[in-house]
This record gives structure tokens, sequence and C-alpha cells, in this order.
């Protein structure tokens, strides 16, 4: 890639585009209530934030021995989110000032998730960025959620971009560790309260330890645009 042409950028989607943590844990409780398994927590939940949604059910069903079948389970999980997620999930306003300034200067654009297609695109449609992220890639369209670079490397392939010339923004330990296992360069914006000391956190080019609340698009968009000034 010539080093005047924009820097692609993939976004993660939950937690970092849109706060929908908080319907992924309702959901979480309501199936596994469904199952004999009561008294989820915010704390038990906190510890798959960034991992995918298959490979969540997948712990938890070994974890509590539910009989049910993985893909039963998912179909559950997805059902009691989207019922959530279609009408009350929040997009971050500095977030989206982000996206529409790279969308603007010309920069190519994707989300990569571990959420089913289904749910990425539901959480997007009614949203103003549904017409600024049109390239989507779910787990379910590669082998292995995050921390494998699966989807990052699909989305950078998508984008028609080598990895090492994109930009991934993320709020999870997880997804940090797919964009470097993918070789790229990472802004972090810690989801969860005191995750920024997390180690996987060390590989991000640029770290907003506080969070959604001290996330600054503009100091974020001067970082990638100086990272695509030094390909």
């Amino acid at each position: 890639m010539s080093p005047s042409l924009p820097v692609p950028v993939i976004f993660d989607l939950d937690g970092t585009l849109v706060d929908s943590e908080p319907h992924y844990f309702a959901a979480a409780r309501t199936v596994l209530a469904a199952h004999g398994v009561p008294g989820f927590t915010w704390e038990e939940h906190e510890r798959f934030i960034g991992i995918g949604t298959r490979e969540t059910v997948e712990t938890l069903r070994a974890r509590y021995g539910i009989s049910a079948p993985v893909d039963a389970l998912l179909a559950e999980k997805n059902t009691a989110y989207l019922a959530l997620a279609r009408s009350s999930a929040q997009v971050y306003a500095p977030m989206q000032q982000l996206v529409e300034r790279l969308h603007a200067g010309g920069h190519p654009l994707a989300v990569a998730s571990g959420s089913s297609r289904t749910a990425i695109d539901a959480v997007l449609s009614d949203t103003a960025l549904d017409r600024l992220l049109p390239v989507r890639v779910s787990a379910e369209d590669v082998g292995r959620g995050k921390p494998a670079p699966d989807v990052f490397l699909e989305a950078a392939r998508l984008l028609d971009a080598a990895p090492a010339d994109c930009v991934v923004v993320e709020d999870a330990p997880p997804g940090v560790e797919a964009a470097r296992r993918a070789g790229m360069r990472c802004v972090a914006v810690p989801y969860a309260p005191g995750a920024a000391g997390d180690a996987a956190f060390a590989s991000a080019g640029l770290v907003f330890p506080g969070g959604q609340a001290e996330f600054d698009p503009g100091r974020a968009y001067d970082w990638v645009r100086q990272a695509g000034s030094g390909r």
C-alpha cells in the first residue's frame, strides 16, 4: 500500500462501538436460568468480554454441565440478546465521531466481531453507523474467535489491505491480543474498570486507560494518521 493512502481501520463492535455488554449479560442469565443455572453474575460475565459468543457458550456449557447442544444454546442466547439489542443498543457518541471523521477522510473501514452476523446487522441497523460500516466480519465467518486473529485477517482481506497496514480499535484483552497476532496496530479503549492493567494492553499503540469516559476521538484520529505516515 502506498504511504499516501488512508489507513484501514477495523472496529470491534460490542463494548467498543456500542454499549451492548449489559444485553449479552442479561441474555446469558436468561439462558443459564432456563437450563437450571441461576445467579450468573456480572463478575462472571466480565471474564468473557471480548471472547466470541460460541467460545463463551462452549465454556459455560462445560462449566455447568448443561446437556443442551452448543448450537441450541447459541440460538437461545442470540434470540434473547436480539430482543434487547434491537431496541436499546446505544452507540458511544465519541466513537461515532471517530467513525464519521475516518469515513470523511477516506479511510477503509470494517467491523470485526465475535457476535453473530445477525446480531451485528441488527445492532447497527438503527444507528448512524450502519451506512458507514458496510464491511462486517462475524466469528461465524471464520474458523476461530478472538483471541485468534481470524476475524481481523478476514476484515483486512475484504478491505484489500495488508494486515500490517491496518489499525484495530478494541475494548478487551482478547481483542487486543487478536490484533497483535494479526500483525496490526491497535487503539485500546478498555471496557471493564481496571482492565487497562491487563498485560494484553501492553501491545496496543495507544491506550485510553479510563475507557470510554476518557476516549478522545481527535487524539485517536491523529494517532491513526501518524500510524499511516510511518508505513
